[in-house]
């Protein structure tokens, strides 16, 4: 029995390799220049028109009033988007050279009233200015009062 499952998977993964081989061989021979070289380093290729760059948003300045304050700036690495305490905050994560929560990263609570709609996700930039308080986990974070882009 173990032979006759054996050969069949056998079977299965040669007929696999030969259909990704057939795929390659027709890739490669079918007409035109396009397709097999990327349009921004193919021969007379356009590029596409560029988008428009959009301003990006002033970075967040810390307050005269705050004592202490904090300005950070940096990719958002990961985002808390539902606080588990329930009090509507959301909380991110960003890869900076300021290092308030520990090497290269900040952490950042922001309260319900600075909450973006929608929030910024992974990758985006985020710049937020805060005093530095202490986490729900013992954590060194940024409780912003402004934010930035």
């Amino acid at each position: 029995m173990a032979s006759a499952a054996r050969t069949w998977l056998i079977v299965v993964a040669a007929v696999a390799v030969g259909a990704a081989v057939l795929a390659t061989v027709a890739l490669a021979l079918r007409n035109g220049d396009d397709g097999m070289i990327p349009d921004r380093i193919q021969p007379g290729a356009q590029a596409p028109p560029a988008a428009p760059a959009q301003p990006a948003a002033p970075s967040a300045q810390c307050p005269a009033a705050v004592p202490g304050c904090r300005a950070v700036s940096g990719r958002i690495i990961y985002v808390e988007a539902v606080d588990p305490d329930g009090d509507g905050d959301a909380h991110f994560v960003l890869a900076d050279t300021d290092s308030v929560t520990g090497p290269g990263i900040t952490v950042v609570d922001v309260p319900p009233r600075l909450r973006p709609n929608p929030l910024p996700g992974v990758g985006n930039h985020l710049s937020a200015a805060g005093s530095v308080a202490t986490g729900s986990y013992g954590q060194r974070q940024v409780e912003a009062v402004a934010l930035g882009g």
